[in-house]
């Protein structure tokens, strides 16, 4: 069978064997640390809060973090500080001439960059951990418990949890270093993937035991829904649309150069995940004002607060499809595309060179990007729709949203890359027909 034999030559391959166990190890201590419980709680009155994370936006936090969140682990509040602090940064690198400046310094003002990241990361986790832990309190006495009181208790679970969060980022360091993939991207595809087998199992028991949840052919028409939505999110990731680049002949002494056609992939969804990460940031807002604490919401706040509601999804698509427009204007810079063109003897056939090339990029980009900005935001309020039709909440995450195209995405860079090492040393490749393509090549997904 193909796939034995491929199994063989990635073994054989003993770089790419080493950066397979060494990013096994890690994510193991990762998942390992995800069930290690903060000192001085009683795990077993955590009900309620594992209860306050079985839906809503907070069963996001919890997917993201492997069920961390809920375990009140000390790597509760996962790598999600860190995704928020690089978001800010970015919006940073084009407001701010500061940062500007270090994006065109190369690798140094990279360094920069990311240690301000970091920084930026340690001042949230300041203020998430207490807000975490004042939530805590509130759920563990709803059943009759507490967490320590005193300022000593709140001092060091702050600094516990800091710390988590913090280990978990050099963790997905060392994976990017030393392991098959991009780090930080892995370590949240094993927190989604974490809870699916729960989540498949939890549903199986639903509709196979309730009389009225459909029995085994409904469960078998959520798989097969599942797999279509898998299908046309990868269809997402992987859509371009080639542009032909005709390049002039040049004669340098007696060899001649160029006269071969190429083409520009523009990609239909060039701005990836991350309008769906930017507008899931700004729908987090009012968790966080309300969220951790005994506040009770009404009105419009309270409709805001429910991510299967009706408002909730029409101003979560519509962001997305800003953001998707906003996102692809800071990648892609047709006037940079039409100079290289031009400085290579390039051209689009029937374009004149110059600003008729740079607008002719645009005009493509602009009708392309529509139908990938509306296909996005369709797949990221797929699970309120599934929801509506009876799938459980916990199942629901992963026909959708942003954890179905982290999945599609993260899964598509890692067999990419372990392809890469195969072909390197002259075996096959993980498919016979074509090359596997990901979302950007080894790009994050953050």
């Amino acid at each position: 069978m193909k796939a034995v034999e491929t199994i063989k030559n990635i073994w054989k391959i003993e770089d790419l064997r080493n950066r397979i166990l060494i990013t096994t190890l890690l994510v193991a201590i990762y998942r390992f640390g995800s069930f290690v419980v903060l000192p001085g709680i009683d795990p077993s009155a955590l009900d309620a809060l594992r209860s306050q994370t079985k839906g809503g936006l907070l069963a996001l936090l919890d997917m993201f973090s492997g069920g961390a969140f809920s375990n009140a682990s000390i790597f509760a509040l996962g790598i999600m500080p860190y995704i928020s602090a690089s978001i800010v940064i970015q919006l940073a690198a084009i407001a701010i001439p500061k940062f500007q400046k270090l994006q065109r310094e190369g690798e140094s003002g990279r360094r920069k960059i990311n240690q301000y990241t970091r920084y930026l990361t340690v001042l949230i986790l300041l203020f998430q951990a207490p807000a975490y832990l004042t939530n805590l309190n509130y759920q563990m006495k709803a059943v009759g418990s507490a967490i320590p009181s005193g300022f000593f208790f709140a001092f060091y679970a702050t600094i516990i949890l800091s710390a988590g969060s913090m280990f978990i980022l050099w963790l997905g360091e060392r994976i990017t270093d030393r392991g098959i993939t991009n780090g930080i991207s892995f370590i949240i595809l094993i927190g989604i993937i974490a809870r699916l087998p729960r989540a498949i199992t939890a549903e199986f028991i639903s509709r196979t035991t309730d009389n009225g949840g459909g029995g085994l052919v409904m469960f078998l028409a959520e798989i097969v829904f599942l797999l279509f939505v898998i299908a046309a999110a990868i269809l997402l990731v992987q859509g371009t649309r080639k542009v032909p680049v005709q390049y002039a002949k040049r004669v340098v002494g007696n060899k001649q150069y160029g006269g071969a056609r190429q083409y520009i992939p523009l990609k239909v969804n060039a701005a990836g995940v991350m309008p769906i990460i930017f507008a899931q940031a700004i729908m987090f807002i009012p968790i966080s004002f309300v969220s951790f604490s005994s506040t009770q919401t009404s009105g419009i706040l309270n409709q805001f607060m429910d991510n299967q509601g009706l408002l909730y999804n029409l101003v979560f698509g519509f962001l997305i499809i800003v953001f998707t427009y906003f996102y692809t204007a800071i990648t892609i810079n047709p006037t940079q595309m039409s100079e290289d063109m031009k400085r290579n003897n390039g051209f689009i056939p029937g374009i004149k060179p110059g600003k008729q090339t740079k607008d002719y990029i645009d005009n493509i980009m602009d009708r392309i990007t529509l139908p990938g900005s509306i296909f996005l935001a369709i797949v990221a309020v797929l699970p309120a729709f599934t929801k509506v039709i009876g799938i459980s909440s916990e199942f629901s995450q992963f026909f959708g949203g942003t954890s179905l195209l982290i999945l599609v995405g993260v899964v598509l860079d890692t067999l990419q890359q372990i392809e890469s090492h195969l072909l390197m040393h002259h075996y096959d490749g993980l498919l016979k027909s074509g090359r596997i393509k990901g979302r950007t090549g080894s790009v994050a997904a953050y």
